[in-house]
Parts: C-alpha cells; structure tokens; sequence
C-alpha cells in the first residue's frame, strides 16, 4: 500500500505533517519543539527538564489534575522527553479522540499554568534523577563521553547538575518557555487513521496565530579533552568510548548504519562473539549510531571485571579497526533482514511512523519512503560497506572509564 503523506506549512513557521494509515484504528500526534537541553544556560542546566515536567501540571482552563484526567479519559498514551535539539510531546489515543488530545495540546505548548506550588515537587524530581545516576554506572559513563566527545554545548545532559536544579526558580522556567516555546522552527506529525482536512484545519485554528520568542544562537564552546576517567571503587569497570562518523544526510549513512550494526546488531554481532564470547571479557557490550545535523558518531560501551578492563578496551579498538579489512555476505544479510523486520513493524504502529517522519523532516527536509529506504539497504554490500569504512576509519577515539583505575587508552 503506497504511503499516504500530507504536509503543510503555517505563515507563522509551524510545520504539519500527516500520514494517513487506514488500516489502524489508532493515531499518534508528536510535537517536537526547538526546546532542547543544548538550550540550557550553563547556570540553568537541567531547567529543560524542569520545564517539561511542570508544562504538563496544568494548562489552559484545566488545572493539574482537570488536566491529567481530561488525558485520561481520551485513554491517551502520553510522553515528554528533553532531546538535545528538541523537546518532545507525543500522545497515542483511538483515532476518533485525535482532535480532542490535539485541543488539549494546544493548551499544554500554548498556556501552561507552571504553577507556583508545584515548582518543590518537580525539582524533588529531577534531584532523585540525577541521584540515580550513582547506582547507574553505565549511563553516568556514557553520558560522560557525549560530554567529552561533542563540543559545548552539544555534549550536555538533559538532567542537568545538582547546584542548577537547586538554584532554579518558577521564574526561570518560564523565562525559559518564553524564550524558547515558539512556532517557527516546531513540527507536528500524526500518523493514524485521519481526515487530513480537517486535521489541517484544527491545527490552523489552534496555532495559526501563536507567536513565539526568537530562534536562539549557539556558541559553540572549546572542545573537551578526549581523555577522562571517573575514579570510583567498584567491582566493574564501565568502558565508554567513540569515534566521528558521517551525518544521516551523507552518501554514506546507510553504509554507515550497516557497519555499526555488524558490530553490534545481535547476538552473532562481531562484538557481541569476540569480545564477550570467545574472549569471556565483559558482560555487556555494545555500539550504537548517533547524529546531529551536522555530524554522527559510534559511541561504544562494554562493562566488565577490573583484572579485564585493559584488555576488554584493546579488543573493543582491534574489532572498530578490522571492519576495513573486510565483512562477509552473510553479515550483511543478517542486517538487511534486521532493518527490513524493524522497517515493517514501523509501519504497524503510529507512534513509530509520527516519530520516524518528525526525524526525516528535521534532518532531511523530506520524508523518506519506504521505497527508498528498502532499495538503499538492498544495495548494502561488502564492498560498499567496507568502501565506507576505509574513507571514514574508527580513529580519534574519546575514550571515558570508570572504576578504580585509569587505563591505557588507544593511540
């Protein structure tokens, strides 16, 4: 069945963008708001957080808990997330209850209360977050290195520090909002069984004359060393490193997609066999793709013994390297059949189809079809692949531990 996509631009910025799926009963609507934590002032950090969750306690004419039954009672299946670039607002409900979540939405980003007396229980929140990074070893690693790997303020964590969530006051969460929650630069998908007029019409009366603060600028700040260890006695050693790779609007990306999945796309993954199976060094280990616009990045992790870590992080930079000297077809095949199976599940769930074209739209300026998709990962080979691999080589790692002792990182 041929992908059925509309979109629409409103005079004030906001993008539209719908993807009638008949065959579900289901609809999903996914904000994306140029909020993200990059935004964070570096004597604010974490107040995107903090906004996101106070946004949501109240809004238009419905208090914090008229607010929370009205979602309710539509049975929606809602989130907010603080992204880097963006912060997101997703709700999933019956396609028929669509415009009412979408009325209450326009509430939420439009006239949220952020009241007073639910400032204390928000910043409670966010501190017993961060506090949970301590029994959370692999995460407080990982977000080390976007630290240390990205320049500033693209490195930052949503979470923010303990001195900022404790200074943060009401007014600077909505100094905040207005500074930042504006329609030009915002895009709203849906994607479910819908009436692409009348949703186009709902959403011009609902934004159509929302105004907003200016488009802020980022300074980019002095790059990060790319050496850091967190000392700390524990009985592991958490292993976090990454390397540069290509933006998904390069030549490259599928290739590149391809080459970290045979690293690391299940359990016959090169990493997965050589380091945890033959070699029995770490209980966990993993590599994942990441982009910005501008720039994407592995960003690897392993978790194993101290008496192992040295060796564990050794083996981990053998394999990065040995993808140049070549992959196997039966490599490939196992990738193909895995994006393809995760490409399919895509387009049984609305959620996945929102979020997938706000993506699209935000990196691309289009969405992708599915088309498109399939016949580049056809194409996938050995040779491409390793083509890929040999102009944009694993090198220049950032390399971030943690555990009693520093190692030896990579040359």
């Amino acid at each position: 069945m041929p992908q059925e996509i509309h979109q629409h631009t409103l005079p004030n910025g906001l993008t539209l963008l719908a993807e009638h799926m008949e065959h579900v009963r289901s609809a999903t609507l996914n904000f994306l708001v140029p909020a993200g934590c990059v935004n964070d002032p570096p004597d604010k950090l974490g107040v995107a957080s903090v906004l996101s969750e106070l946004i949501v306690r109240g809004a238009g004419e419905r208090d914090n808990r008229a607010l929370t039954l009205a979602l309710d009672s539509l049975g929606v299946d809602r989130g907010e997330s603080v992204l880097a670039i963006h912060t997101q607002f997703s709700a999933g409900t019956l396609a028929r209850n669509l415009p009412q979540a979408l009325e209450i939405y326009a509430d939420i980003l439009r006239r949220p209360h952020f009241p007073d007396e639910e400032m204390e229980p928000v910043q409670a929140l966010a501190l017993q977050d961060l506090q949970g990074l301590e029994d959370e070893p692999r995460h407080k690693v990982m977000i080390e290195l976007a630290r240390h790997h990205y320049p500033p303020p693209f490195g930052q964590d949503r979470r923010g520090t303990v001195e900022c969530i404790k200074k943060l006051t009401i007014d600077d969460v909505r100094k905040h909002y207005r500074r930042l929650f504006r329609p030009r630069g915002t895009l709203l998908t849906v994607a479910g069984n819908l009436d692409w007029p009348k949703l186009r019409d709902q959403v011009e009366r609902l934004f159509g004359d929302w105004q907003g603060g200016e488009e802020p600028t980022l300074k980019l700040g002095a790059p990060p060393p790319k050496r850091k260890h967190l000392a700390k006695e524990t009985a592991q050693t958490q292993i976090a490193l990454a390397y540069d790779s290509v933006p998904i609007q390069h030549p490259d990306f599928y290739a590149a997609r391809a080459a970290v999945d045979v690293l690391s796309g299940g359990m016959s993954s090169r990493l997965f066999t050589e380091v945890r199976e033959k070699e029995a060094l770490c209980y966990a280990v993993s590599a994942s793709y990441r982009t910005f616009k501008e720039r994407g990045s592995v960003f690897c992790y392993a978790g194993t013994t101290n008496e192992r870590a040295q060796r564990t992080l050794d083996v981990i930079v053998r394999e990065l390297k040995k993808l140049q000297d070549g992959i196997e077809t039966d490599e490939v095949q196992r990738v193909q059949a895995a994006i393809k199976s995760a490409l399919i599940m895509q387009q049984e769930s609305t959620a996945a189809r929102a979020a997938a074209m706000a993506l699209d739209w935000y990196y691309l300026g289009r969405i992708r079809s599915l088309e498109e998709i399939q016949t580049a990962i056809n194409n996938l080979t050995p040779a491409t692949i390793v083509e890929h691999v040999r102009r944009c080589p694993p090198r220049d790692f950032t390399v971030v531990t943690l555990g009693p002792k520093a190692l030896d990182a990579p040359a």
